[in-house]
């Protein structure tokens, strides 16, 4: 088993091994029952001293989150059903680099009939049949797309139109300087493994988005948690913090921010580009959600202020069109960005050619239209939600209601086993997001997120007022 660790970073040996093996058994990459290796194994492995490794088991049996037994070793816990502690099959002893896997398990909800946890739009909103109609006109009229790899870089006539598109955002930028990836997923990895190596810090918002955090810790990065308020970031204590350590790279999602749906004002958006400027370091600005505003357009993105190459912007199209295109906008400069395009020529060879050319009408002639009708259709389904958590959640729940984006964080009181009412609301048919796999590490959180897009009105309305229900029930009895 490999687990990076920082020998010169602020944690210690024993807490970096037990923070990583929480994460792999939170995010199920650790199986319930699955033995883990012997103190003296993982000691040898890891380069540690036994004592190390025992202490780290200790803090995870302290947690229930492991049980050992004299003479036949430390398992995973599994409340659910009693396991034989026979000799693991052989795939679970074989060593893998993931420190964690977050965002996959935060998918695998096929059963649920309330998806809560999910942040993405109904399907009816979307326009899938205009793209889909263009995709089947591709293939029957121009099928040899089908047997042609993609500009590394993405298509042409594609950088175009998104060159116009940031335009009328601010972001002035020639197409020579855009690059077509498969969602911002992607380009945070393509960022990420091009930029970010064990040790190195970076710096997110707390809380940040769970497919971030797997990344850069999937790097060995340092990752460093900067608290929020109404303003977004707190760029006065991330100043303290560099002044510490350096930063390597700084990520934020300024613009309704997943998962708190805070929006960073604009002071803050050029103190933070100032700092990266007497660091000389790199801000990703991860930007899926600013069409989606309620009532008054957001700030300008960091990336309009930005004129020495310190920002790379990445613009989502994925969740407002068609979550199965996976098409993203990366706007960077220089060597920074053919950094980036050697990178994902030997990540995919290209994004798919079909896709770029059937969202590719759609953007550049309708997009604008429909994104002031959704934002309609958004802006209704949070106040029916917001009506619903006045009327049917317990008092001592509170909210800061979204001025756009997908979704409400809520914090629940200070007593609140958020893992014991994630499995209550399961058992319903329910699944929401636990604020706590938006940290890295074992940091408990006391909120989370329920998207009220993700679903039919009807739907959400039932599945709303039975959660709520089941929410005051729950803390009624604690």
């Amino acid at each position: 088993m490999y687990i990076e660790l920082n020998r010169d970073g602020r944690k210690s040996l024993p807490t970096q091994i037990s923070e990583a093996l929480g994460s792999r058994i939170s995010s199920g990459l650790l199986e319930r029952g699955a033995r883990l290796p012997s103190v003296r194994k993982l000691a040898v492995a890891l380069k540690v001293s036994q004592v190390t490794v025992s202490k780290a088991y200790a803090e995870l049996e302290r947690q229930a989150l492991i049980h050992c037994e004299h003479g036949l070793g430390c398992f995973v816990s599994d409340a659910d059903q009693k396991k034989g502690h026979e000799e693991a099959y052989w795939p679970q002893q074989y060593d893998d680099y993931l420190p964690r896997a977050q965002l996959w398990r935060n998918f695998d909800y096929s059963e649920v009939k309330y998806p809560f946890h999910l942040a993405a739009i109904h399907a009816e909103m979307l326009p899938l049949k205009p793209i889909g109609a263009q995709m089947a006109s591709l293939v029957l009229e121009q099928p040899e797309l089908m047997a042609t790899y993609g500009n590394f870089q993405g298509d042409h006539e594609l950088r175009e139109t998104m060159k116009a598109h940031l335009q009328e955002r601010g972001i002035i930028l020639p197409s020579a300087n855009l690059m077509i990836t498969s969602g911002s997923q992607q380009g945070i990895d393509l960022v990420a493994r091009t930029f970010v190596g064990p040790g190195d810090t970076v710096y997110m918002e707390a809380p940040s988005y769970t497919g971030a955090i797997d990344v850069f810790a999937g790097r060995g990065a340092e990752m460093i948690f900067v608290p929020m308020d109404s303003e977004g970031m707190r760029v006065d204590i991330l100043t303290k913090l560099c002044d510490q350590r350096p930063p390597k790279l700084i990520y934020t999602c300024p613009t309704f921010q997943n998962p708190s749906g805070v929006t960073m004002s604009t002071a803050r958006r050029q103190r933070l580009l100032e700092l990266a400027r007497s660091y000389r370091c790199l801000i990703v600005e991860d930007d899926p959600f600013s069409d989606l505003y309620f009532h008054m357009p957001p700030p300008p993105p960091i990336k309009s202020m930005d004129v020495e190459g310190h920002v790379v912007y990445m613009k989502s199209f994925s969740k407002v069109l068609a979550p199965g295109c996976r098409i993203a906008c990366v706007a960077a400069e220089g060597n920074i960005l053919s950094r980036l395009i050697a990178a994902k020529s030997a990540s995919d060879l290209g994004s798919p050619l079909l896709t770029q050319r059937a969202v590719l009408p759609f953007i550049a002639k309708k997009y604008n239209a429909y994104a002031e009708n959704l934002r309609v259709a958004l802006h209704n389904r949070m106040e029916k939600a917001s009506k619903l958590l006045k009327q049917y959640a317990p008092s001592n729940v509170s909210w800061v209601l979204p001025a756009g984006g997908l979704s409400l964080w809520l914090e629940l009181p200070a007593t609140t086993d958020i893992t014991e009412l994630h499995a209550l609301a399961k058992r319903k048919s329910i699944s929401f997001l636990p604020g706590d796999v938006c940290y890295s590490g074992e940091t408990k959180s006391r909120h989370i997120r329920l998207c009220y897009a993700q679903l039919s009105e009807a739907d959400m309305e039932q599945g709303l007022i039975l959660f709520f229900t089941l929410l005051s029930d729950y803390l009624k009895k604690g």
